[in-house]
């Protein structure tokens, strides 16, 4: 049987370590490579060091949380292009709307299931 050829590295910023595993799981079963950081500084230190082609991004984090990362991305000409999916437990409308104008290709609201993530992964992708 042929093997799937990778669709590039994904990079997964989640401090709790289930959920990190959990989406790790369904982005390698879509045929990324995935990198995972617990902390925002280790995730942007990952997203520097590494050509992603996503980056999945909880916003309450230890330290620099998932605002910081998400403006330091696209406030930086090497990683503004790639594209970030918040997935966070915070479902309010107006946090929603500020992560999409700062630059969120998307916004999932947890607990997800595997075939929400695959479905905004798989639209982001094609953009």
């Amino acid at each position: 049987m042929p093997r799937k050829r990778a669709k590039g590295i994904a990079l997964v910023i989640e401090d709790a370590a289930d959920v990190r595993r959990f989406a790790s799981l369904v982005l390698v079963l879509e045929g990324l490579t995935v990198l995972e950081a617990n902390t925002g500084e280790r995730g942007l230190e990952l997203a520097r060091q590494n050509k992603c082609v996503l980056v999945l991004l909880d916003l309450r984090l230890p330290g620099r949380d998932g605002w910081w990362v998400l403006e330091e991305m696209k406030g930086n000409a090497n990683l503004c292009d790639i594209p970030v999916i918040v997935f966070t437990a915070s479902a309010g409308v107006d946090l929603q709307d500020k992560a999409l104008s700062m630059g969120a290709a998307d916004y999932l609201v947890k607990p997800l299931s595997a075939a929400s993530l695959r479905e905004s992964v798989a639209r982001v992708l094609k953009r």
